[in-house]
């Protein structure tokens, strides 16, 4: 069996590295799942260490491609996964400290009502700036149906965007008061915070006791808080910290059950119209 050159492998990995973050962003962003990206980030890796690399010009281009189609094989599975999801899928949750404006939680629940070629193209081109020759390339269709695919893309995920984003601090203020008023049973300013639309989405994934459907209005949120409040009250929830999650203010929490939990609020003119509770331990390894 021939054994690996050692410089060789040295190599790959020191030409690889520089591209590793941006690939894990493409990837997590198509697939939603901070495990799944790594492993497609692995994968590329091993291609790419079998790679003729004296051949590649490009190897950003050339890792996109790799990269992006990995991705592409993965969603056909990923599509029946969902459709056996227990209760509510969100996105693993990415908690920083930076805000990370080119795409949020919202964002990536509407690219998941996206084909898998038009998340593809829309990523691509409209995230990360590929030209549209590129992103032909990538997926194996000519610029013209990869300008058709992005478009319908944009039309679909045009109102996931907000038009007033709020700003970090004010955010992480509204997230700080949410935590305190939802844990201390203040439901007089915990009311005031929300808009009359408010959705509370939270995803348990069959592994933690989770609303098996959104919770939809000012009137059915308020009655579940009204029920934590008294949980909590027994029991407890420990702030860990207030950060961005997935581009949103909000908090990560230490639950009654020795759980770490994430909460994202969307905020728009000052009011949470859209509470995203992250509750499945498998998605939330990665923050231990």
């Amino acid at each position: 069996m021939e054994r690996e050159d050692p410089a060789d492998a040295a190599g790959a990995a020191a030409s690889f590295h520089p591209q590793r973050r941006r690939l894990l962003r493409i990837a997590y962003r198509m697939l939603g799942s901070v495990a799944d990206a790594e492993d497609i980030v692995q994968e590329a890796f091993i291609r790419w260490m079998g790679a003729d690399r004296a051949a590649v010009h490009e190897p950003a281009a050339f890792l996109h491609r790799i990269v992006t189609r990995l991705c592409l094989d993965r969603l056909k599975s990923a599509s029946h996964q969902r459709e056996t999801y227990i209760g509510p899928w969100l996105p693993d949750p990415i908690v920083a400290e930076e805000e990370d404006e080119d795409i949020t939680l919202p964002l990536m629940l509407a690219l998941e009502r996206l084909s898998p070629l038009e998340r593809a193209a829309f990523l691509l081109h409209d995230v990360f700036g590929l030209g549209f020759e590129e992103v032909a390339a990538t997926i194996r269709r000519d610029a013209v149906a990869c300008r058709q695919l992005a478009a319908r893309a944009r039309t679909h995920v045009r109102e996931a965007r907000p038009r007033f984003p709020v700003e970090k601090q004010r955010g992480l203020e509204i997230a700080g008061a949410f935590f305190a008023a939802s844990r201390g049973g203040d439901m007089t300013a915990l009311g005031a915070m929300l808009a009359a639309d408010v959705s509370i989405h939270s995803d348990g994934g069959g592994k933690r006791p989770a609303a098996p459907q959104p919770i939809l209005g000012f009137a059915h949120v308020m009655k579940v808080h009204k029920g934590l409040a008294v949980l909590f009250a027994r029991h407890g929830s420990q702030l860990v910290r207030t950060a961005l999650i997935n581009g949103l203010p909000g908090f990560v929490t230490r639950e009654a059950d020795g759980e770490l939990q994430t909460t994202a609020l969307d905020i728009t003119d000052g009011k949470i119209n859209a509470i995203y509770v992250m509750r499945n331990p498998d998605k939330l390894r990665h923050l231990h």
